[in-house]
């Protein structure tokens, strides 16, 4: 983590001059898409901020499907001696002081802890748990999932007669809660490769929209698209070219982890630790980072850490914390005015590497490669990665 950095930091998705200043602030490591036993997760909230706290995250938002963990649930565990034994490992950890249950005919069936009960198990300056929701609807059998971070009171499915308008309503919930209480909060978009329900021109057309994931660790989100369609940084490019005509900000990308599963491992499974945010905040409070992200203030990670991430004198600049033995190469991505495609502008191989920018351009921004292969990976073969967020010049 970076601190009292001589640095005009990539705060803002317009460059027009910058000074140099002492920065306090410090990057916190988060996973904003994680799933339990309150919707179809296969794992106790408990356990699940075990698992984050213990590998030294900083924040998490457990986002279960249309529910807030409030009120009282009941769960029956899975059969199989896989599930049976997780919750004797809960049980062990936890204690009968507070894990509560009862057998009946055979099984066991547990009382799920809420939010406010778990939650101040955690916390302290280190860690922090964010209230948040996957809102869940559909249309035409098209999953349209979109996550609200730091919600306040649950928002159901809103509907709407396109992809579109579903995501528009969801966003303008979040929104106007946000507006009503006061209380920072964030909408985005999940998974929009997720059975190919939402193309790059459906976002394009939602107003109010700043985030979606570039990178989801869910095995049947279609990251990297297929023959015929793009995957999700194609069209992450193609709708901020078409924000830039529309007078649009820019939209961001996030990586998460979308974990389901917690006890059965492989790439064929939804489990932690595959993706996740770098977010450069002066605290660890949800308004701090809310605020963080929504100035740009972040990347996105499936492994590969920064340094620093800057803009100097007119230049984007990208230094990795190297691994010893793991080599690296920092791709410049963007798209200029003239030809209104992205493409890559230029390639550095090793940790550290600068790209000049100019007027012309309506985007740039960085994508990390390294050689060292991902531990668990979203799909066999990856390589982990990093990816910059995209800025603006305006001179």
């Amino acid at each position: 983590m970076i601190q009292n950095v001589l640095l005009c930091v990539l705060a803002v998705t317009t460059l027009a001059s910058c000074s140099q200043k002492i920065d306090s602030r410090q990057w916190y490591k988060g996973n904003l898409h994680t799933h339990s036993y309150w919707s179809d997760g296969d794992e106790f909230p408990e356990m699940i901020m075990d698992w984050y706290k213990s590998r030294d995250y900083d924040f998490v938002a457990l986002t279960d499907h249309n529910i807030l963990a409030q009120g009282e649930k009941w769960i029956v565990v899975r059969r199989g001696r896989i599930y049976e034994k997780a919750f004797e490992k809960y049980l062990s950890k936890f204690g009968n002081d507070w894990v509560t249950f009862k057998r009946d005919t055979g099984r066991v069936q547990v009382r799920l802890k809420t939010y406010d009960e778990y939650k101040p198990m955690f916390e302290d300056e280190n860690f922090l748990i964010i209230q948040a929701e996957e809102i869940t609807d559909n249309f035409n059998g098209k999953p349209i999932h979109m996550n609200a971070t730091n919600l306040q009171t649950l928002i159901g499915p809103q509907g709407g007669s396109s992809v579109t308008e579903v995501m528009q309503r969801s966003v303008n919930a979040v929104l106007e809660q946000r507006e009503k209480t006061g209380v920072p909060m964030m909408p985005h978009i999940n998974h929009p490769n997720f059975h190919f329900a939402i193309t790059a021109n459906d976002i394009i057309g939602v107003k109010g929209e700043r985030f979606f994931e570039v990178f989801n660790g869910h095995p049947q989100v279609f990251n990297y698209g297929d023959s015929t369609r793009p995957g999700t940084e194609a069209m992450w490019d193609q709708i901020n070219i078409a924000y830039h005509q529309k007078n649009q900000p820019l939209l961001y990308g996030l990586a998460t982890d979308d974990s389901h599963n917690y006890h059965l491992l492989g790439s064929q499974y939804s489990n932690a630790g595959r993706g996740w945010v770098m977010v450069y905040s002066d605290s660890l409070t949800p308004a701090s980072l809310i605020g963080a992200l929504e100035r740009g203030d972040f990347y996105a990670t499936t492994g590969v850490i920064l340094d620093k991430l800057d803009l100097r004198k007119n230049s984007l600049y990208v230094d990795v914390k190297a691994e010893p033995g793991v080599n690296y190469r920092i791709e410049f991505v963007g798209a200029t005015s003239q030809d209104q495609q992205s493409r890559i502008l230029k390639t550095i191989s090793g940790p550290e590497a600068t790209f000049e920018l100019s007027g012309n351009y309506i985007f740039v921004r960085a994508r990390i490669i390294s050689d060292k292969r991902k531990e668990n990976p979203f799909q066999e073969g990856d390589y982990e990665m990093a990816w910059t967020q995209p800025v603006r010049v305006n001179r």
